[in-house]
């Protein structure tokens, strides 16, 4: 099967106070229609720069592709045209931003900022996009939606912004939907609304999704396969059971080792001691070696390459050697 969308050894690199700086170093990544990609890590793993430059939104400068390849039903869209970028977006792949207040624009309805994204790639009126807009906003569970259609950003909830966000990501019937940490800031049950409402729009429209997140009880509820980020690369990729139930990397072990389990004996939260480096700081060996129990002089000298060993592929000498 030809994936709808694949991310092929893409490398950003960013200019800084510190020189240039490599955000993602060589990330391959591919979903398939009626798919749903899970991709984790901490952040500042490289998981939203990943869905930026998919969408062609890395501001450059100070941001450039170094190299790779990001095509969209084969089409290749580094080093587009910029027009033909904007033509993609909200048509063919689309975004939900994770902090709809700072994505929604303070001094228009939501109801006009939905019809403007319709009006954009389809030939209707401005009437007849407000009338979409309002079945949108329907479709997505917002009550009266007649009324809310014509309220502004800040006079909703953080879920009811959070649908109008997914609205209008969907209101072109997109081949591609990333949601990008989408229930950030929601309680449980608003988090599990907008769960269901993806599944249901991935049903109706056929759609691939990629979730970009750090839980991993959102892994366990939506995601068929999973890959695993640490500092700007893919550190293990798989189905999402054998993630969840078989995980290779130490790292990935960690996150699942974190989620807190009624009936655990210690009942003591457990955590991966120190944080991702800077990625200035990043020498030629494994970025996780520092906080990780099982490396040794090897990792510390060579980085390790994504490959299969074991159960699935992972970025690990210890899986390699079998010392994991």
């Amino acid at each position: 099967m030809t994936a709808l969308l694949e991310i092929e050894d893409l490398k950003v690199t960013f200019n800084t106070r510190y020189g240039q700086v490599t955000a993602l170093d060589g990330v391959s990544l591919h979903v398939n229609a009626g798919e749903t990609l899970g991709v984790v890590g901490e952040s500042g793993c490289g998981k939203s720069i990943t869905a930026l430059a998919t969408m062609g939104l890395i501001p450059m400068p100070p941001g450039r592709i170094a190299g790779g390849s990001i095509r969209l039903s084969g089409e290749e869209l580094v080093g587009a045209n910029p027009s033909r970028l904007r033509a993609l977006r909200g048509a063919d792949i689309a975004m939900i931003f994770q902090e709809p207040m700072t994505s929604l624009n303070p001094v228009f309805t939501v109801g006009d900022q939905i019809a403007e994204a319709i009006m954009l790639h389809q030939k209707v009126s401005p009437d007849q996009a407000f009338k979409d807009a309002v079945a949108l906003l329907d479709r997505v569970g917002i009550p009266s939606p007649d009324a809310r259609a014509r309220d502004y950003p800040h006079q909703l909830s953080g879920g009811m912004r959070q649908r109008v966000m997914i609205a209008m990501a969907v209101s072109c019937r997109p081949k591609v939907l990333i949601a990008d940490e989408p229930t950030t800031a929601l309680d449980v049950t608003v988090q599990a609304q907008i769960f269901d409402l993806l599944n249901e729009i991935q049903r109706d429209f056929g759609a691939a999704i990629i979730l970009i997140t750090h839980d991993m009880g959102a892994i366990s509820e939506m995601a068929d396969r999973v890959a695993v980020m640490y500092a700007g690369r893919v550190i293990e990729e798989a189905g999402a059971d054998d993630v969840l139930d078989h995980p290779q990397h130490p790292y990935s072990r960690g996150l699942i080792d974190c989620i807190p389990a009624l009936g655990r004996e210690d009942h003591a939260l457990k955590e991966i001691p120190g944080v991702v480096p800077p990625l200035h700081l990043l020498g030629d060996g494994c970025a996780f070696a520092d906080r990780c129990e099982h490396a040794n002089d090897r990792c510390r000298r060579e980085k390790p390459l994504l490959a299969a060993h074991g159960h699935h592929p992972a970025a690990c000498h210890g899986v390699e050697e079998g010392r994991i």
